[in-house]
């Protein structure tokens, strides 16, 4: 495993990010392909063999359980020092007012919850989900900064968003002497490279790291285009909306046709190419099996040609950012 310090923070985590999302209870997440804790044991397993440290979840998956399991497997599979934790806060957990968004009110009582729910007395990077359009950035930005100094919370995060609002939240934190946020989680593959446009280049300035989410399209850049027979695809409707439509079967055939030349799983192709992006620190993958961990470990030393870069992107046509 290689490590790598997130952004500009003396933060160092594991280079391949442990995606919690698919732990759960099926009943309460978000399908029948979530994990439960004796499912999810494997995986959680091998994580630990191979030295990937960095685990991400957030309260909104499986209402509140993925941070239920995540907690209970940092007990029984390692320890919390070993551990760099990270989870998020701003969709709905309940209808009041407190429930979800970015007020201070929010981030306080979900921050709490969440600590709760993973038994840890902090976690290391507390990650806004989205931006709240609602909520004045100053309000939120304080609010993470007493997080921070009540010791709940070693560092933040954001997630996806416009990088004038990413911009924007930085320049309030900065101007009143309050905690920056290290870390964009945001949306990147092959087939959504949208950020490459304004918020790859602001945070290479700003010296925050990426931590992309969905670096193989939900599985789409992981098996040949005519493949759609898994669980996930048949009950996943984002899948479809985001990475179903005949522009991307260009890009999923160059992946194809590089994996199969180099003879590795396309998994391989499509992560080696994210990885290769300077602003990029640690890519989340979200296992359901255990050779998605493999794969993706794998991928670190997986050097793609210039040639081979050239055709898995020029396939790419512009399109709008999804996810926020």
């Amino acid at each position: 495993m290689q490590y790598v310090r997130l952004g500009k923070s003396g933060l160092k985590v594991s280079r391949i990010a442990l995606g919690c999302m698919s732990f759960g209870d099926p009943s309460r997440g978000f399908g029948k392909w979530t994990l439960t804790d004796e499912a999810a044991e494997p995986i959680f397993r091998q994580a630990v063999e191979l030295g990937i440290t960095f685990w991400d979840t957030a309260n909104v998956y499986g209402r509140g359980t993925s941070e239920e399991i995540v907690g209970r497997a940092i007990r029984t599979y390692t320890s919390r020092d070993q551990i760099v934790l990270a989870t998020k806060v701003f969709f709905p957990m309940h209808d009041g007012p407190g429930g979800s968004g970015l007020s201070r009110r929010a981030i306080m009582e979900q921050i709490d919850a969440s600590l709760r729910r993973l038994g840890t007395d902090y976690v290391d990077l507390y990650q806004i989900h989205r931006f709240d359009p609602q909520t004045p950035v100053e309000e939120t930005m304080e609010a993470l900064h007493d997080v921070v100094k009540a010791g709940k919370a070693r560092y933040i995060g954001a997630s996806s968003m416009w990088a004038w609002q990413f911009a924007k939240m930085q320049y309030v934190a900065q101007m009143n002497g309050w905690t920056r946020f290290i870390s964009m989680q945001n949306q990147y593959s092959l087939l959504q490279r949208e950020e490459e446009r304004e918020m790859f280049g602001l945070l290479a300035d700003q010296g925050v790291a990426s931590i992309p989410w969905s670096p193989l399209a939900k599985g789409r850049l992981a098996r040949p285009w005519s493949e759609q027979s898994t669980l996930r695809a048949e009950t996943d409707p984002l899948l479809h909306q985001r990475y179903s439509h005949d522009v991307n079967e260009p890009i999923v055939n160059a992946v194809q046709r590089i994996a199969e030349a180099r003879g590795v799983p396309m998994a391989q192709v499509a992560l080696a190419w994210v990885l290769r992006n300077p602003v990029v620190a640690a890519p989340i993958v979200g296992p359901t099996k255990p050779h998605h961990l493999a794969d993706a470990v794998a991928a670190l030393d997986l050097e793609l040609t210039d040639e081979e870069v050239a055709e898995l992107e020029a396939p790419y046509t512009p399109r709008l950012p999804s996810g926020f």
